[in-house]
């Protein structure tokens, strides 16, 4: 954490040296809560993406739109994996967890 200099150790990262879907989300929350929206993007650009999911599954689920729901997890399962792997090939490199470069 910039502020702090205190992180949040990702387990799966020490141990293997791979970012997981994860990594990066604690910056990046704090990123928003400063409304550093590109920073954010850079440190786990994933949540730009489930959070709307997220709340199009939490409304299915609330409705009890149970085919809407399934469709909505899945994806959210699908592209969270998808982004987990992505992420540590190499062509990929930029969604990886990083600082932006002025």
């Amino acid at each position: 954490m910039p502020l702090t200099k205190i992180g949040i150790p990702c387990i799966f990262h020490e141990i293997t040296g791979l970012y997981c879907p994860g990594c990066g989300a604690t910056r990046a929350a704090t990123a928003l809560l400063n409304l550093d929206f590109p920073q954010a993007f850079r440190y786990n650009s994933i949540l730009f993406f489930l959070l709307p999911m997220y709340a199009v599954y939490y409304a299915a689920e609330k409705n009890r739109l149970r085919p809407l729901s399934k469709v909505m997890m899945t994806a959210m399962l699908v592209l969270t994996l998808a982004f987990g792997i992505l992420r540590n090939i190499p062509e990929f490199a930029w969604l990886a967890p990083t600082v932006i470069r002025i």
